[in-house]
């Protein structure tokens, strides 16, 4: 009897513990659900002094950048009814206190109409004011009545160097208002625009651009503006390291003559040349530069006493001046040219050296409106 006794108390023993182990889990859920609370915070400190930094540009920066939107007009060729339909978005900031605003070219290329919105919500209908493709800039305005945004403080970029902190405001893929941070990767790049063009001496960064920031602002560790992010170099077509931006003493430059004119004026001498042309005839003179084919009449250099090539009645030709350097900078074909003037402003005396004949001279040429070589 006594053993049969044993026997059922080691059962239910087992039993309960079996049972004990299969409902722990759900027991000590029970009890954890009971006693949940909020874990302590822990302390933090105060954030880093770089941290700061970046947020306290981007806080005092914002309210000058803005969203862009554009529109084009459709053609329903059933109907003939006029669509206004959305093209797409930008990013640009506030130029001045007169409302002008600067954005990149291809960010309003071929647009009907264009909607500038700002920080605080508030959004105004754009004027194309003026806009230089060549350097992927364009210039809008808004009339803003009350409360306008102060414009962005200017920095330089001539005396910027590879390493330099940058930050980028701007609205990639329209989120609004967002901040990507990294270096200056690379100076003085150049890259082919929409256009095909050559644009120039462009700021390479590592901060992420993606669509939606084109005309946004890029920004030195200082707050200053020095550059206008432009473009990425990407086969996805989205970020990959390697982002482009106009630097500041370009737009500083081409900015007031699009609000002044409408259009950028290059620096010319009043000259046509052809490399195709030139390269053949400067090889057999075993010479470098470029060689003035025709001088414009009534131009700068003609005032100057430039001297074009002429053909002969027998069938020679009178070889014209070659340009060697500009102010003192060697150039070896129109491209270098160009980019010798681009940084002179029209009315600016540039010092030509020339090869006219086998004698080097040096010639004084006041700058004119035009384009080299056209």
């Amino acid at each position: 009897m006594r053993s049969l006794t044993t026997a059922r108390f080691l059962f239910w023993f087992a039993l309960f513990l079996l049972l004990a182990l299969a409902l722990r889990p759900w027991v000590e859920d029970l009890l954890i659900s009971f006693r949940a609370e909020p874990r302590a915070i822990a302390p933090r400190g105060d954030l880093a002094g770089d941290e700061q930094t970046t947020i306290a540009i981007f806080e005092a920066s914002t309210p000058a950048v803005v969203f862009i939107t554009t529109t084009t007009r459709v053609l329903d060729l059933w109907t003939r009814d006029i669509t206004e339909i959305p093209r797409g978005t930008g990013s640009g900031f506030i130029w001045d206190d007169q409302g002008h605003v600067v954005t990149n070219y291809h960010v309003i290329k071929g647009v009907r109409s264009a909607q500038v919105g700002l920080w605080d919500q508030r959004s105004y209908e754009a004027d194309i004011v003026g806009a230089s493709p060549d350097h992927d800039l364009a210039v809008l305005r808004i009339r803003v009545p009350t409360s306008r945004p102060a414009p962005l403080p200017i920095g330089t970029s001539q005396d910027l160097r590879v390493g330099q902190k940058v930050l980028a405001i701007g609205n990639p893929f329209g989120l609004d208002y967002s901040l990507t941070t990294g270096v200056i990767s690379a100076l003085d790049r150049t890259i082919r625009g929409e256009q095909g063009q050559t644009i120039q001496h462009l700021i390479q960064t590592d901060a992420a651009i993606n669509p939606g920031n084109s005309g946004g602002p890029l920004l030195d560790s200082a707050g200053r503006l020095i550059g206008v992010n432009t473009a990425i170099y990407s086969p996805s077509g989205a970020f990959a390291g390697i982002g482009f931006a106009v630097p500041v003493d370009t737009v500083n430059r081409v900015v007031p003559e699009l609000i002044a004119r409408g259009h950028f004026q290059r620096p010319s001498l009043g000259i046509r040349a052809d490399d195709a042309i030139s390269d053949r005839i400067l090889e057999q003179l075993g010479l470098e530069g470029v060689l003035i084919l025709r001088v414009e009449p009534g131009s700068a250099a003609e005032a100057a006493g430039l001297r074009g090539t002429k053909a002969e009645r027998g069938g020679g030709v009178i070889i014209g001046d070659i340009i060697l350097a500009v102010n003192g900078q060697a150039v070896r074909n129109l491209v270098e040219l160009a980019d010798r003037l681009e940084g002179q402003q029209v009315g600016d005396q540039v010092i030509l050296t020339l090869d006219r004949g086998g004698q080097r001279l040096e010639v004084g040429v006041t700058l004119e409106g035009g384009r080299p070589g056209s």
